[in-house]
């Protein structure tokens, strides 16, 4: 009976052990520098340094409730250490949050900067945080919201 009940523990152990998740910790996301990238006529940007595509059409949809006007515009894209996805442009008001999922990126966050529009926005890697520089004006972010 003893050794029915070792067994039994020992097959428990196993068991649980292969179900487990495996994570490989710390891990840094981060891009040391921003990427500008032109938006095509397709509403399509493209990294070839990371090799990333994405269709921001319905970004612009979200910021200036016009889809159609994007061709040639620019976005500044960030990665902070924890994945996230820093997005903003010219006159934007907004950046916004992302973070990678299967074929895509989930919006984690839109966090409002300023009722004015941003005139040449810049982002900067700063330790755990984004720095977002226009004209004068800095800002610090993390993918809750501004720190600052």
């Amino acid at each position: 009976m003893r050794l029915i009940n070792h067994v039994l523990i020992l097959l428990i152990f196993v068991f649980l052990a292969a179900c487990s998740t495996y994570i490989l910790k710390p891990a840094d996301f981060s891009w040391p520098i921003e990427s500008v990238l032109k938006v095509d006529n397709k509403g399509n940007i493209e990294e070839q340094r990371y090799s990333l595509i994405i269709r921001v059409k319905s970004l612009y949809f979200q910021e200036f409730a016009d889809s159609m006007n994007f061709a040639g515009k620019e976005i500044r894209m960030i990665r902070d250490k924890a994945g996230y996805i820093f997005m903003t442009g010219k006159d934007f008001k907004n950046v916004y949050v992302f973070i990678p999922v299967e074929g895509g990126f989930k919006l984690e966050n839109k966090i409002l900067i300023s009722e004015k529009n941003l005139s040449a926005p810049a982002f900067n890697q700063k330790l755990q945080n984004i720095e977002l520089l226009d004209g004068t004006n800095k800002y610090l972010l993390n993918n809750k919201g501004l720190v600052r």
